[in-house]
């Protein structure tokens, strides 16, 4: 069986404001836009679909993205030139700085609701040998 990951939708106070700051941030496009929802793709064929939802109904959740080096170093870079506050830890004891995990690294840092983003390097565990 061949099954492929294809798209989640990511609750927002605003879809588009959150589908900017996140493609913006990683160098990504929206691809489309329809109903509540606003695109942005990522590799593979998948989207993240942004869709405006009432505040009271948005559970911040956590995403994690495995990037290349060199896709790290420039958002890395945006989020410096931000001034986004991120973190080492998902506990957010480490402020202002990356980890080293697994050989690779890593960062986190809320979306603009809130939700819980991360950007690594190498996958949990380490490349398989």
């Amino acid at each position: 069986m061949s099954v492929h990951f294809n798209h989640t939708i990511v609750h927002a106070r605003d879809n588009r404001e959150s589908a900017e700051f996140f493609a913006g941030l990683l160098g990504l496009e929206i691809t489309a836009e329809w109903g509540p929802f606003v695109a942005v793709a990522l590799a593979g064929g998948v989207t993240l679909d942004f869709a405006t939802v009432p505040e009271e109904h948005i559970t911040p959740q956590h995403y994690a993205f495995l990037v290349s080096e060199e896709e790290f170093d420039a958002a890395y870079a945006r989020i410096v030139e931000r001034g986004i506050e991120h973190y080492a830890d998902p506990h957010r004891k480490q402020p202002g700085t990356i980890n080293h995990n697994d050989g690779g690294r890593g960062v986190y840092f809320m979306d603009p609701v809130g939700h819980a983003m991360e950007l690594i390097t190498v996958p949990y565990g380490g490349w398989p040998s």
